[in-house]
């Protein structure tokens, strides 16, 4: 049976997103979703970030940040590279946009070259590239199914003939749909959400791991439904607590070989994974709910990625969690 290509896996996830928005619609409550804590969103970095409402936009499958009515903040402008993975050589899933963007631009700006793992959102990823270049690194595209065991290990095996050498392995793209009842979860969503975003995590890592040497590292992208669960996230929050477990298992397994892994766990980040799941409504109030009373931007978790990644910063950490939430005790 032959393997499904990117756009055949494009096409299915926007054919299971328009399933779930039939149905939405069909169950319009008058009640609306969960919104904002009252009182004003916190700021506690160097520059204000964009404050809730959020644009009530609804994007296609995947999601391409290029369509965004407001773009994410990755660029890090206050950001002082300092050589923390010069000579390094790093390969990051879901590069092309989002966090995956964030973290790349920061890696390069570390002195790292950076290999990006994408499905299809081409736009996005030469725009990517082009900021990766402008901090002085190369960068390589590689579009494809992370599902596909086979298309990983040839992702690695690019990687490794471009650069010779693979150090850091960030492993972050991600498929998410909300459903409002687990009968709302068909086989197909469910095999689409397991086979993206643990299969995916495990075939890049078993991939990796052969290239990998003393002092190289992998970091996971987690996220606080792995930690707290999600009742519109079932099948997605199931996923993210299966990474931060295989985070720890492989943390064990690689310790003797002085390989760390960790992970990372966002709360709300704006980012295209978002408005590409939720209704335009849910959107607006996007992050509300978090003490910080607004989502993340991107830039706000990609210094985490540089620590982890980092022999500098992070040599006698493994097998941890870094909850990243914008809430206090998650």
């Amino acid at each position: 049976m032959a393997k499904p290509s990117a756009k055949d896996t494009g096409d299915k996830q926007r054919e299971l997103q328009a399933q779930q928005d039939r149905k939405d619609a069909a169950k319009a409550k008058t009640k609306s979703p969960a919104g904002e804590k009252p009182g004003k969103a916190v700021q506690a970095g160097l520059r204000d970030q964009p404050e809730l409402p959020l644009p009530a936009q609804h994007l296609k499958k995947p999601g391409h940040e290029s369509e965004m009515e407001l773009k994410p903040q990755f660029l890090a402008p206050d950001y002082r590279g300092s050589g923390k993975l010069k000579g390094m050589v790093a390969l990051i899933t879901g590069g092309d946009s989002g966090i995956g963007r964030a973290v790349a631009v920061l890696f390069a700006r570390e002195g790292a070259d950076v290999a990006i793992v994408y499905l299809n959102s081409h736009e996005d990823a030469q725009e990517t590239k082009g900021y990766i270049e402008k901090e002085g690194r190369e960068c390589l595209l590689i579009p494809g199914d992370v599902k596909d065991s086979k298309f990983c290990k040839q992702a690695v095996d690019k990687c490794v003939k471009q650069f010779d050498r693979l150090d850091v392995l960030v492993n972050n793209a991600a498929f998410q749909l909300h459903a409002e009842d687990i009968a709302d979860v068909t086989d197909e969503r469910l095999e689409e959400t397991m086979k993206t975003n643990i299969f995916g995590y495990f075939y890049m890592a078993r991939a990796a791991v052969p290239h990998l040497q003393r002092g190289s590292c992998i970091i996971n992208t987690g996220s606080v439904t792995g930690l707290e669960g999600s009742k519109m996230l079932l099948d997605y929050s199931a996923t993210k607590g299966a990474i931060h477990a295989f985070t720890m298992s492989l943390a064990s397994n690689l310790i003797d070989k002085g390989i760390r892994v960790n992970a990372v766990a966002p709360g709300p980040v704006w980012t295209p994974l978002n408005p590409a799941d939720s209704p335009p409504d849910r959107i607006a109030k996007f992050g509300g709910d978090t003490d910080m009373k607004r989502p993340a931007q991107p830039e706000e978790l990609s210094p985490a990625y540089v620590f982890l990644a980092s022999p500098v910063c992070s040599s006698y950490i493994t097998g941890i969690v870094l909850p990243v939430t914008g809430s206090v005790g998650s």
